[in-house]
């Protein structure tokens, strides 16, 4: 009986054998290497990737889909999660990672956000996402797409638009235009040296009022001596600053 996808798990499977085997060409698994897949779905990509690796992990929280995964051909490859990925443990699998992901449009940026605590684990990620979604991890300063998702994931990752999926790809198609990302951890040294907490708490309170300056957005919380020592300039607004600049600030105030 074919599975109806259900909507509550944002469910669009990948049926394109052309997107497939291009993805593949990007992602180049080899047998030895430790893959986890986060949403394998009906098993689409996981059948590719299992082409080239004797061993996967996935992680795949609706139970019918689990259950085939865990019964079907290529049960003895596989070792099925069935758990929410926002509270599924990454530190327990082997590292260096690789994470791919065909992932639900409705949580994307959660399991993103999420998956920057364990970046040290990890070798790359590939992702299915809405291009919408991969436009505003990629953008550049004063652009429209320019927002908190772009500075807090490309201070930890280089992000690579890869190429764009229509609809059509999919089963049910979904109502927006799809791509593929890939994110490669910044060399550890790099990411050392951002102070999480507080880099985390200025880019949240720059970008909570798009429209204000950021001598308003900041008041009480950035001094403006340590504003200017890393550039910024206290008119302007979130969008205005790079993302090296906030890193700069953080650690100024850390200072």
């Amino acid at each position: 009986m074919k599975h109806q996808a259900r909507k509550r798990f944002g469910q669009h499977f990948l049926t394109d054998e052309s997107v497939l085997t291009h993805l593949m060409g990007e992602i180049r698994p080899k047998n030895g290497q430790h893959m986890v897949e986060i949403g394998p779905g009906l098993g689409a990509m996981t059948q590719h990737l299992l082409k080239h690796m004797d061993h996967l992990e996935v992680i795949e929280i609706d139970r019918d889909l689990a259950e085939k995964l865990r019964t079907g051909r290529w049960r003895d490859k596989l070792t099925v999660h069935e758990v929410d990925v926002l509270k599924f443990d990454f530190n327990k699998l082997p590292t260096p990672l690789r994470v791919v992901g065909n992932l639900p449009y409705n949580i994307s940026s959660p399991i993103l956000f999420a998956l920057l605590e364990v970046a040290d684990r990890i070798e790359d990620q590939h992702f299915m996402l809405q291009k919408e979604v991969i436009d505003r991890m990629v953008a550049e300063p004063s652009s429209s797409d320019y927002g908190r998702l772009s500075v807090m994931l490309q201070a930890w990752y280089d992000i690579e638009h890869l190429f764009d999926v229509p609809p059509e790809s999919f089963d049910p198609p979904p109502r927006v235009m799809s791509a593929i990302v890939r994110m490669t951890p910044k060399p550890k040294t790099v990411r050392q040296q951002i102070p999480a907490s507080t880099f985390q708490q200025i880019v949240t309170a720059a970008f909570s009022q798009r429209r204000k300056m950021l001598r308003n957005t900041w008041a009480g919380l950035v001094q403006p001596e340590l504003a200017e020592q890393a550039g910024i300039a206290l008119t302007d607004r979130a969008e205005a600053v790079a993302c090296e600049q906030y890193i700069r600030l953080a650690q100024l105030m850390e200072q």
